[in-house]
């Protein structure tokens, strides 16, 4: 077996400040599914999954906010961005800046904030 072939998926764990908060938000506003929490009421780890992707949320305590934690990017490769992002502008997840656009870099994408400040870029490549 090649060593690149050991690779099969990533599963980043994104710092969260309320698991539960997370949960509503990337289930009711982003269209992912839970698919574990390690308390039923009260979870301080969870994972959600859309399609191939997969994401760890992890409680993190108030206490560690307070210095500034580096907020992670995520980047999802897509199909077609713009039924997402018509998706998603009926779910008040944008902020001010938010547009979809065709980049230097030759994608279509649109980015946001989760409720923690995490990033979330979504793209495809553009057909040029």
């Amino acid at each position: 077996m090649r060593a690149s072939e050991q690779f099969l998926s990533v599963h980043p764990v994104l710092a969260v400040k309320d698991v539960l908060q997370s949960l509503d938000f990337y289930i009711n506003k982003l269209g992912f599914e839970a698919t574990f929490a390690d308390h039923r009421t009260h979870p301080t780890y969870a994972g959600i999954v859309r399609g191939n992707v997969e994401i760890h949320l992890q409680w993190h305590d108030a206490s560690e906010w307070e210095h500034g934690i580096d907020r992670p990017m995520l980047r999802f490769f897509i199909i077609n961005t713009e039924a997402l992002f018509d998706e998603y502008k009926t779910k008040d997840v944008f902020h001010e800046h938010t547009k979809l656009r065709e980049t230097a870099w030759n994608t279509k994408e649109f980015a946001f904030y989760d409720l923690d400040k995490n990033g979330l870029t979504f793209y495809e490549n553009c057909k040029r």
